[in-house]
């Protein structure tokens, strides 16, 4: 199992620079890979183009870009492009958003996610690909190709986190991306469905991208209540409290690996016996979770399991 960290977060507003600098010092840290979110801010594909020149090594991933208000074609080339930029070092998450943000910020049909995300994909990864895509389908209506020389098809993940998307991804993606699953959804519900999926069609084993929220304290409950304070809104979403019901958990904290170094240690054994493959460190900064502490000891973690 990989072990990767999160750049920023949503509400984040350090600027290009200050980013840039996170994915070297992330990279000399030993992480596997670096991750960026796309919400409203700054546009994470064009900072890890910047991020590959600074880096050599790092794997650079979206967590993810939101479909809805970029076309299939506009993202393949864009993709490709960082792709060109950091020698073949991205990871393309993308995600469906969520109602609230496709509909009541952009104003957009958010009826059929489902049916979306299929066409998406195929016309994502026939043009990632290198291949001419014509599809006359419900959501979309193409017909293109990339005037790119030698594609190098970065691997396509996407936040799924509902059975229909999880089998969906299984036959089409080339894994997930989670937030808010935690262990036992992971282990029961998606890991099971997601490979079983692959494995119909035909498919190579599914990556699994957990990204988790984590928090060092020697005290538990202090670590616990960082977590709360810094992803309270996240249990009220949907989807997320979807997933989250669907393990067990009441909030944010039950998901976390919150507490001292041990409880660290032990959580990411379980991640890696659940099935996960890569696992993302989301680090609070906030009083009482020891931010500097957390991000050293994920990166000793990082660096041994390399």
């Amino acid at each position: 199992m990989r072990i990767g960290v999160m750049l920023s977060m949503p509400g984040d507003l350090t600027g290009v620079a200050g980013l840039v600098r996170r994915a070297v010092e992330a990279e000399a840290a030993g992480f596997a890979s670096a991750w960026l979110p796309q919400v409203t801010g700054l546009d994470a594909l064009t900072v890890l183009a910047i991020a590959g020149g600074a880096t050599s090594g790092i794997e650079l991933g979206t967590s993810v870009v939101p479909t809805y208000p970029r076309h299939p074609v506009m993202l393949a080339g864009q993709a490709l492009t960082v792709q060109d930029a950091t020698g073949g070092r991205l990871a393309l998450g993308i995600g469906l958003s969520h109602k609230m943000m496709v509909e009541g910020v952009l104003g957009l049909d958010y009826s059929r996610p489902v049916p979306h995300m299929r066409e998406y994909l195929s016309v994502l990864n026939g043009l990632l690909a290198g291949e001419r895509v014509q599809m006359s389908g419900t959501e979309y209506r193409v017909n293109a190709q990339l005037a790119v020389s030698n594609p190098m098809k970065p691997p396509v993940l996407v936040a799924a986190l509902g059975p229909a998307m999880l089998r969906l991804c299984g036959r089409h993606a080339d894994g997930i991306v989670t937030w808010m699953g935690g262990l036992p959804y992971l282990r029961d519900f998606a890991v099971p469905a997601l490979t079983e999926a692959a494995k119909a069609a035909g498919r190579p084993a599914p990556r699994v991208v957990a990204m988790v929220p984590v928090a060092l304290n020697g005290n538990t409950e202090t670590a616990r209540e960082a977590v709360t304070a810094a992803f309270r809104n996240y249990g009220q979403i949907p989807s997320y409290r979807a997933a989250l019901d669907r393990g067990g958990a009441e909030g944010p904290a039950d998901v976390a690996l919150a507490g001292p170094k041990e409880v660290i240690e032990t959580g990411l054994a379980a991640y890696r016996e659940a099935g996960v493959t890569d696992f993302v460190a989301a680090i609070p900064q906030l009083p009482g979770a020891n931010p500097v502490e957390a991000y050293e000891a994920m990166a000793a973690f990082a660096r041994t399991v390399r």
